[in-house]
């Protein structure tokens, strides 16, 4: 029982995890600084979307899986398979195209993307097992301190690593002989992890679950997969090429409509489920994780298209539009850890989510209207806004979902937290790049030949979710046409997403607010499960 544990063996294992938790939030951003060189050495430019792509439909369709074994077997056992997978990943992808095309694997750029995909299997453990340890360790009374440390560590990390990862790429090639940059940008991930894994190995205790092992249910394992992954492909195909209308888009939406269909008819009648649906009988779950899908695509909306207001509007070199972001990950850091604070000291998590998401609607009204005349500086303190208003967000749900329910759920809950956020940010992010991309063609044909601009709407490619901020021009040379187009585009994508999180403000008003438990012990059930 981890009533038994000592402070120091909680605080050792607490710090292995978020080591672990580092590892995949870090990876998040370092590789999109690199990317523009792996795909000039590996020659896949038409294909380096796909880099990040894998990456998520692996991580995102494997979330709920990791609940569900985390409620089945030790917590250790699987963050160990977590991080090794996540390491396995990470060395092979510093091999890919070293020794040239291989069999069934393909070429350089080929063999990066299957490998991502294997770190994208580890990487979704990395991030749902942190938040499932961390309930095992802290009662939920005590939960909201520790659990700010994760924002920080999203925040720290989202500053480090396009920092890092554009160091190496220059200059890590003569580091060990032979050896690009590029690749140190996936091998700096092998001493962490180690460091990572003798933490836990050594001081991590078994967290073994509370409820008597069964046999899993290995075909909804196998439907949830396909179908978030078809899902996921479906939202993040570049809609230049491949349409909201296109069959291959069409397609893969609706074979995922069917398989994830599938998959719920098949949870509701097996005995052992890898999602229990009575979860959604407990209002703060069903209401908190639809608060959560609604917020997904907020802080995503930000890092995508505020650097593209950067270059396109303000004349900001890529440098400097990544410098930008450094408030708002400096914002989420203090906005995190301030909320876990008074949380655990007061209490009340209801009001610090509201607060913080009424400082976030302030942030992004401020983005949706400022012109296209604003300061480098301004931007910066509308961005510092609302990482304050974002950091509660990043500990207080999760702290509500998993107060809410039995112990013996608090791994599928987690879980559940964690993937509602990222599909919604998924599809959030899609919608927002549509908006994006409406807004161009319609401004610029119509001012394109009065300033000087090709007639042609030009397109915005922005990173893929989980790779952290990216931009890459319009390819028009800049004008006062092309300025105000970018403007009003990027203005009308910030108001949606103050809608969407207008939208996640009102299903918090409806979260219950239930007392923080001050143990784990099982019996003390909360409302809603029965």
């Amino acid at each position: 029982m981890t009533e038994d544990l000592t402070h120091r063996q909680r605080m050792l294992t607490f710090g292995g995890v978020l080591l672990a938790m580092f590892l995949g939030a870090l990876d998040q951003t370092i590789v999109s600084t690199a990317l523009p060189r792996i795909v000039a050495d590996l020659h896949g430019l038409e294909r380096f979307t796909w880099v990040a792509t894998a990456y998520l439909v692996a991580s995102t369709a494997l979330v709920p899986i990791y609940g569900k074994l985390a409620d089945t077997y030790s917590r250790r056992t699987i963050e160990i398979v977590a991080v090794s997978v996540f390491l396995l990943g990470s060395m092979l992808c510093g091999l890919a195209g070293e020794f040239g095309t291989l069999p069934l694997l393909g070429d350089g750029m080929s063999q990066l993307i299957v490998f991502r995909a294997v770190q994208g299997l580890g990487g979704a453990g990395l991030f749902a097992m942190a938040f499932i340890v961390i309930a095992d360790l802290f009662p939920p009374a005590e939960r909201g301190r520790y659990q700010g440390f994760v924002g920080a560590v999203f925040g720290t990390s989202s500053v480090l690593g396009p920092f890092l990862g554009g160091f190496l790429t220059d200059n890590g090639s003569g580091l060990i002989p032979g050896v690009a940059g590029w690749r140190l940008v996936f091998y700096v991930n092998l001493p962490l992890g180690a460091l990572a894994l003798w933490f836990i190995l050594t001081q991590m205790p078994p967290l073994r679950p509370r409820t008597e092992r069964r046999r899993l249910d290995y075909l909804s394992m196998l439907l949830l997969i396909l179908g978030l992954g078809q899902l996921v492909i479906g939202l993040q195909l570049n809609k230049n090429d491949y349409g909201w209308g296109h069959p291959l888009t069409l397609g893969l939406l609706g074979g995922a409509a069917l398989l994830l269909t599938l998959f719920v008819r098949r949870s509701l009648r097996h005995p052992n489920p890898i999602l229990a649906f009575s979860l959604f009988k407990n209002p703060v779950f069903r209401t908190a994780n639809a608060a959560l899908f609604l917020l997904g695509g907020a802080f995503l909306g930000l890092i995508i298209f505020e650097p593209l207001f950067m270059v396109n509007v303000l004349g900001e070199t890529a440098t400097r539009a990544g410098v930008s972001l450094i408030p708002l990950s400096m914002g989420v850091v203090t906005g995190s850890l301030l909320a876990g604070q008074m949380v655990s000291r007061y209490g009340h998590y209801k009001r610090w989510m509201l607060a913080g998401l009424v400082v976030l609607m302030v942030g992004l009204l401020l983005l949706a209207t400022m012109p296209a005349t604003v300061s480098y500086g301004q931007v910066l303190t509308y961005l510092l806004i609302c990482g304050v208003g974002l950091g509660p967000s990043m500990p207080l749900y999760t702290l509500a979902i998993q107060n809410a329910v039995e112990p013996r759920f608090i791994g599928q809950a987690t879980s559940a937290s964690q993937f509602f956020r990222q599909i919604g940010g998924a599809i959030s992010a899609s919608l927002l790049g549509v908006i994006l991309t409406l807004g161009l063609s319609s401004a610029l044909p119509a001012a394109g030949p009065a300033g000087g601009v090709a007639p042609s709407a030009p397109t915005a490619q922005a990173a893929p979710v989980g790779e952290g901020p990216a931009v890459v021009s319009a390819g028009i040379p800049s004008s006062p046409a092309l300025k105000a187009a970018f403007s009003q585009s990027i203005s009308r994508v910030y108001l949606v997403t103050l809608l969407l999180v207008a939208g996640g403000f009102v299903m918090t008003l409806f979260v219950p607010e239930l007392p923080l438990r001050k143990t784990n012990e099982v019996g003390q059930a909360q409302p809603g499960l029965e």
